[in-house]
């Protein structure tokens, strides 16, 4: 999974290579965030593949990239960025800040999973101004209403 290029690849470059991140990176587009994954950093991004943005309930990937919910976007894709270079050796359960301002919980057993919804599934993607750690599920902070946004 990692890129030969990965030292002079950013986060973006990574992602677009990978080719599983499409949906992650329409919503990056969609909410202003590219450049910022683009800039110096460095970043934690734990990225969730397309097959979990498909497993949210139905309209809610639409819903979240139409303009009047762009707020809502822009908090659900910063909590999946701490705003450090965290390599899986140096994961350790607890609560971590993310860039959006709430913490993520981090459980680290056979495998590591945050907020006992999403599995690290592969890690340690490196870029050159940061990390990715591939996710199984979309992590929605407190605050935003999933379901009021299907509606």
């Amino acid at each position: 999974m990692t890129d030969s290029n990965s030292t002079t690849s950013d986060l973006v470059d990574v992602a677009t290579a990978a080719g599983s991140f499409s949906t992650l990176l329409a919503a990056a587009t969609a909410a202003g965030l590219v450049e910022t994954l683009k800039s110096t950093g460095p970043f934690t991004v734990f990225a969730p593949t397309d097959d979990a943005f498909a497993a949210l309930p139905d309209g809610l990937v639409a819903a979240l990239l139409k303009e009047e919910n762009r707020d809502a976007l822009v908090k659900i894709l910063t909590y999946h960025v701490v705003g450090s270079k965290v390599l899986a050796a140096d994961v350790a359960a607890g609560e971590v800040a993310t860039v959006e301002g709430s913490n993520i919980s981090i459980a680290v057993g056979d495998k590591v999973v945050i907020n006992d919804s999403a599995n690290v599934t592969a890690t340690d993607v490196m870029a050159s101004n940061g990390v990715i750690h591939i996710i199984d599920a979309v992590l929605v902070p407190a605050g935003v209403d999933a379901a009021a946004l299907i509606s």
